[in-house]
């Protein structure tokens, strides 16, 4: 009796760190899109690739396995992007909400500002 309360105790814990190992690759996804479709949109609004920036965010980030939440072109120059991802959660995760990423990119003498 003991044997199978252990082994009940044992699987129930392996089951929550396997959730959590989820729910952290989904926050690493999100992340990573949110930075890769940042730095996509940034080039663009500088003008180093042609297209609407927030479009190529869009895209960036669906590539990546997210979606784009929020895209801003941050004033007065509107070559630092702003951008928000989401991933959703599966199984009995998806109660907590998707899992978020945020990230800001531009030309380099922008980050020396305030």
């Amino acid at each position: 009796m003991h044997a199978l309360t252990l082994a009940m105790v044992l699987g129930a814990l392996l089951l929550a760190v396997l959730m959590l190992a989820q729910a952290g690759v989904a926050a690493h996804r999100a992340g990573k899109a949110a930075d890769l479709a940042a730095l996509a949109a940034a080039d663009t609004a500088r003008g180093l690739v042609a297209g609407d920036p927030c479009g190529t965010a869009a895209r960036v980030a669906r590539d990546n396995g997210a979606e784009l939440v929020v895209c801003r072109l941050v004033e007065p120059e509107r070559v630092v992007v702003d951008v928000r991802t989401a991933v959703d959660l599966a199984g009995p995760l998806a109660r907590l909400g998707p899992a978020t990423g945020v990230s800001r990119a531009g030309p380099p003498e922008a980050a020396d500002a305030p």
